[in-house]
């Protein structure tokens, strides 16, 4: 076998439906005595049953989670937590305010507790974002890491069948790119086949039930989902991402696009790119999801589920196209196939336009 390196990262995982119920004792277990709960302003009613479920210990709640974390609404959140003198957040939410919760704790001992209500993965992961003029900064500090993770499927019961695709992709392309990266193992790769094969199970069934309420095939889609994130957020936090990474954060950052169908559109042009330079990372991915062909695969899961397979439907414009192309090469992330201006060019106009790889 081939040497490798894997370096396992502390944290506590609580897994199942209605495990919600353990968020007293695990609080409890983070000797926190006053609380600061985070979340989007949509989803404020969860926070305020968060904050009704710890009572007393409950010190606020910070609504202002917004996309790709930028650095005033951070600031923002940092400064209400040292005024309420909290000594634990909880975020309840999506990749945007796990983020910012880990902007929390970059600059503060402050333990963080996630409870995720769709399917980034950020929970798993030791890599934080800061969006500031115009452009989101990615870094790696196991400081930010949540120290427990509460994964209830109830919890994603509401989450539309859309929101539910395009998230489930979002972590697959964390799977997906950990299987090429340079510093992957054979415990990340287990993790990423596995994470991919409980998606491709899993969001058809979502978008085939979600119209037919307490279906019992739906709730188990559910948690098979959740089990897919625990282990494709795993993967991300793991090893180095590449250019499919590069490319979300340049259009999500710069060009305010929405993080998750980012993620959808650019996934299958992003693996197209680096088929040659990775065929056992292709053939993992396309077998993960019972399918000949990795990019085809994932571009035929957005696109038959109602998932935008094009740049031009989630707000870009082909004005922006040449710049998202120059901030692209800048600061390269290691990738398989080494970056080519003219062809990360075409790949943003294939994006664009939608074309199946």
């Amino acid at each position: 076998m081939t040497p490798f390196v894997h370096t396992g990262h502390a944290q506590r995982v609580v897994f199942g439906a209605g495990s919600l119920g353990r968020l007293e004792e695990e609080v409890d277990m983070l000797k926190a005595r006053k609380v600061l709960v985070l979340s989007t302003a949509a989803q404020r009613e969860q926070a305020e049953r968060i904050g009704d479920m710890l009572g007393a210990r409950a010190a606020g709640i910070f609504d202002g989670a917004v996309m790709h974390v930028p650095i005033e609404t951070a600031r923002a959140a940092r400064d209400m937590a040292a005024s309420l003198n909290a000594d634990c957040a909880v975020a309840i939410g999506g990749g945007s305010t796990i983020g910012l919760g880990k902007a929390i704790a970059l600059e503060s001992a402050l333990p963080i507790l996630a409870i995720p209500t769709t399917y980034a993965g950020s929970e798993m992961t030791p890599i934080y974002g800061l969006t500031q003029d115009g452009l989101k900064r990615t870094g790696k500090d196991t400081r930010v890491m949540p120290r427990t993770v509460i994964y209830d499927p109830d919890l994603s019961a509401g989450l539309p069948a859309y929101f539910s695709l395009v998230s489930g992709i979002n972590a697959i392309a964390h799977a997906a790119e950990g299987l090429y990266a340079f510093d992957a193992n054979p415990i990340t790769h287990l993790m990423a086949r596995e994470g991919i094969a409980a998606f491709g199970r899993s969001l058809p069934a979502i978008a085939r039930l979600s119209g037919e309420g307490g279906h019992p095939d739906l709730a188990l889609a559910r948690s098979d989902a959740m089990y897919g994130t625990w282990l494709c957020g795993t993967v991300l936090g793991s090893v180095s991402m590449g250019l499919h990474h590069k490319l979300c954060h340049t259009l999500g950052g710069s060009f305010k696009l929405p993080h998750a169908e980012v993620h959808t559109v650019i996934l299958p042009h992003a693996l197209a790119y680096n088929a040659a330079a990775a065929p056992q990372a292709m053939e993992a991915i396309a077998s993960a999801l019972d399918a000949g062909n990795a990019a085809r695969a994932i571009f035929d899961l957005a696109r038959d589920n109602g998932a935008p397979v094009a740049l031009r439907d989630i707000g870009m414009t082909a004005g922006d196209l040449d710049r998202a192309c120059e901030i692209a090469m800048q600061n390269q992330y290691p990738n398989p196939r080494p970056l080519d201006s003219a062809a990360i060019r075409k790949l943003l106009q294939d994006a664009y336009e939608g074309i199946r790889p």
